[in-house]
């Protein structure tokens, strides 16, 4: 299934439907008074949170969303039937925008949560309405209030509990593939990865979900390569898993390039718990990958794991430090909800 995690959407809710002008007419009764019904409220547009989805594909071959409109009113004081809501639902993790594309109307970042966007439109009054004591034969109807209607962003940020980033080609759909059974295209050049990959990872009895977003390059906040539109997928991480190509030139200088892109990016995605590792120890040898981990630690104060994907080592140790760190913050926000419950 393709990914799309950007969409623009055009949402109208239904009219109501209009009133009735309609007089009682019976044998044998010489005065009939005015019946005319009230038309029926239009339909609103909901937005619900589904686990199945996790693509805005569908909203690229289907742009508009029409709510049904109310039924008009009849006579014997028959009210229009109100129109069902239309339910629009969207993957977990998408948030609303206004056109601005930057006004965050809604974010729906929880299973089953239903919001009405926008609301149908009230029925029009039929004749019934209008009858007095001193108006006893109206005529008078109105018609039936419109619906709303606005467009819209759909912007999907996935729920993921870890995120991976690193440059174009630092291994980590490798990654990906070698600790979940998730099948990322893995080639050995840059921007390989096109869009972003989940991959469920087990660990004993644990599960949790690893987000692989394409490779980042200096200037990505601003949107220069592939990485800017994805990076809001590690924004909902608990951790960030920085792999860096022990084989690069310079391995300080790549990681002070992500780190200047996730403290541009804003959304303090470069506050996040951070493990870093580097990759690609296969490639230089135990020795010489080790020479470079004591090398960037000297740096930058940080010691790194030091692992290789594609021959399966010292790949657990990342994997464990990864599950503690999901474990607590779950933990922590399991407490922050018992609280405010009590409260």
């Amino acid at each position: 299934m393709k990914f799309l995690d950007q969409a623009k959407i055009y949402i109208k809710s239904g009219d109501g439907g209009p009133g009735c002008v309609s007089f009682r007419r019976e044998k044998y009764v010489e005065y009939g008074g005015p019946d005319g019904g009230n038309g029926g409220r239009g339909g609103d547009i909901i937005f619900e949170a589904v686990n199945d989805l996790n693509t805005l594909i569908d909203f690229r071959y289907t742009q508009h969303f029409r709510a049904k409109n109310g039924q008009n009113g009849q006579g014997r004081n028959k009210t229009g039937a109100s129109a069902d809501p239309l339910v629009i639902k969207v993957p977990v993790g998408t948030q609303i925008i206004d056109e601005d594309k930057e006004t965050v109307l809604l974010d729906m970042d929880a299973q089953g949560q239903r919001f009405t966007f926008l609301k149908g439109g009230d029925g029009g009054f039929g004749n019934a309405h209008y009858k007095s004591s001193t108006n006893q034969v109206p005529r008078k109807s109105t018609p039936g209030w419109p619906g709303e209607e606005r467009d819209v962003w759909l912007r999907l940020k996935l729920i993921a509990d870890v995120g991976l980033v690193g440059l174009p080609n630092a291994g980590k759909s490798t990654f990906l593939a070698a600790c979940s059974r998730a099948n990322p295209k893995i080639a050995d050049y840059p921007f390989t990865t096109l869009h972003p990959n989940l991959g469920v990872v087990k660990m004993d009895t644990q599960e949790f979900v690893i987000a692989d977003i394409p490779g980042l390059i200096e200037g990505a906040h601003e949107g220069q390569g592939l990485g800017h539109r994805f990076l809001g997928h590690v924004e909902r991480t608990s951790v960030i898993l920085h792999l860096i190509d022990c084989t690069a030139d310079d391995i300080v200088e790549s990681y002070q390039t992500i780190r200047n892109e996730l403290s541009e990016y804003g959304a303090s995605l470069d506050q996040k718990k951070e493990i870093v590792a580097l990759t690609k120890m296969d490639a230089l040898g135990e020795e010489l990958a080790q020479d470079q981990a004591q090398i960037f630690e000297q740096e930058t104060g940080i010691k790194p794991f030091v692992i290789s994907a594609v021959a399966q080592q010292n790949m657990e140790p990342v994997l464990y430090e990864l599950m503690n760190i999901v474990k607590a913050t779950r933990t922590s926000s399991t407490d922050e909800d018992t609280d405010e419950l009590s409260a």
